[in-house]
């Protein structure tokens, strides 16, 4: 390539970065904080916490329930938040995005209705051994009640998914998969749209866990073609109490 159309890219300027984040401005002990928990929860920048601030200090209101000025001023807050999710994850409407309290509740929300009424005696639920609780003890429950199985993709020594056997794992008793985008243990990204093509040719919907994905990836969901993403905004950079449930239309 030559040098005039060579690319140069930006360093990151991890200073500018860092005074974004009020929390990361104070010292502990005497020395300045390092916070490596992102994972498990992110920090907030200064531009989320000057919109919620704002929030309350101007629109706080009930949503869909009022007639009057802030009320509708808090409904279209709402609604715009729930386009630019929509455009985030590349839905096809933002009809399909509804909101929950976080991930858990999302994946719960879809065990407790869709699973209730598609699982039975007998059916089987494929998970990955290398889920989080929240995509596994919602399936257990669903199992104890409904008298279903649950089945594993397992891991293989380099921590990655082993797919050799899918094909003979998914079968006409599987009603759903349910599995990861990327481990929060382990950080394997998993071949998600290839696991999704496969559990479609077998006629069988998949819900993605992409608490781990969206912080740190472009995620499309008509591209991968999954049935359920959710995610939680606590992980996101937003705030605590609010998390996302896609869905296609037509199972929601």
């Amino acid at each position: 390539m030559s040098a005039s159309t060579s690319q140069t890219t930006t360093p990151l300027d991890a200073a500018a970065v860092k005074a974004d984040f009020p929390l990361l401005q104070r010292s502990v002990n005497g020395s300045p904080i390092v916070y490596l928990d992102s994972g498990a929860t992110s920090q907030k920048p200064r531009q989320v916490l000057k919109v919620i601030d704002t929030y309350y200090h101007e629109i706080n209101a009930n949503v869909h329930r009022g007639a009057y000025h802030i009320a509708e001023l808090a409904t279209s807050a709402m609604e715009q938040a729930r386009a630019k999710v929509q455009r985030f994850i590349e839905a096809p409407s933002s009809s399909e995005i509804i909101f929950t309290k976080n991930a858990t509740e999302a994946i719960n929300l879809v065990a407790n209705t869709w699973a209730q009424a598609h699982v039975g005696a007998g059916d089987e639920i494929v998970l990955t051994e290398m889920e989080h609780h929240s995509n596994l003890v919602p399936w257990q429950k669903v199992a104890q009640e409904t008298g279903a199985t649950l089945r594993f993709i397992p891991m293989a020594e380099d921590y990655t998914l082993d797919l050799s056997g899918l094909d003979t794992l998914l079968n006409s008793r599987t009603r759903l998969v349910a599995m990861t985008h990327v481990s929060n243990a382990l950080g394997t990204i998993t071949p998600i749209a290839d696991i999704i093509r496969i559990a479609h040719d077998h006629g069988v919907p998949v819900l993605v866990d992409g608490c781990q994905a969206v912080p740190h990836m472009e995620v499309d969901v008509q591209a991968m073609d999954a049935d359920f993403y959710v995610f939680s905004g606590h992980k996101l950079y937003g705030p605590s109490g609010i998390g996302v449930l896609y869905g296609k239309a037509a199972l929601l």
